[in-house]
């Protein structure tokens, strides 16, 4: 009898710890998934994503993809800040934001500049394009390579989406959007 008892408390103690070690690891996991996708900046994330009816999760990929939330990050093409926007693009973005005044191409090292105008661009091209995965393409490819693509029925059989990426950075970039998107959805239900 004594024996039994001995064995069920050894097998008791086992899946307390097997149940205590999954425990860990799932709380260990979310707080290292949160802290890998962070939500900083959140005050101007959220501020010019609703003003530019983008989804918040959409700018926080975005920039996490683009910078790492660095935002001092220069590209090797010159983009900068934490959405990776070149000089020549925020020229493009203040024309057709209606802003004439000189401004120095350092703002875009401005946390709030910076998602100012990138949310800017992403309405721009979501508006442009119908579609957040084109909208993506031409946001790291260019404006104009996605009109292009979008002429070539080897890329698009529809003329409105991209289905085949040219471009392997660029196909990479696009699903690494997606994916983290959708991994700020769920982890912050947004």
């Amino acid at each position: 009898m004594l024996s039994k008892r001995k064995k069920s408390k050894k097998i008791i103690a086992f899946v307390f710890f097997a149940v205590l070690s999954v425990l860990i690891f799932l709380i260990g996991s979310y707080l290292f998934a949160k802290q890998s996708y962070p939500l900083k900046y959140s005050e101007y994330v959220e501020l010019y994503s609703e003003q530019n009816n983008i989804p918040i999760e959409l700018t926080y990929a975005v920039i996490r993809s683009e910078s790492s939330f660095r935002p001092d990050a220069t590209s090797s093409i010159g983009a900068k800040g934490l959405m990776q926007i070149t000089d020549e693009t925020l020229d493009w973005i203040r024309f057709r934001m209606g802003e004439k005044e000189d401004v120095s191409y350092d703002i875009l090292y401005d946390p709030k500049e910076n998602i100012k105008y990138g949310t800017y661009l992403l309405r721009l091209l979501i508006d442009e394009f119908n579609s957040t995965d084109t909208a993506l393409c031409a946001y790291h490819a260019g404006w104009g390579n996605v009109k292009e693509w979008l002429e070539d029925t080897s890329y698009s059989s529809d003329g409105m989406t991209v289905e085949n990426i040219p471009f392997k950075d660029t196909d990479s970039y696009v699903k690494k959007v997606i994916h983290t998107m959708n991994i700020y959805k769920k982890l912050y239900s947004l």
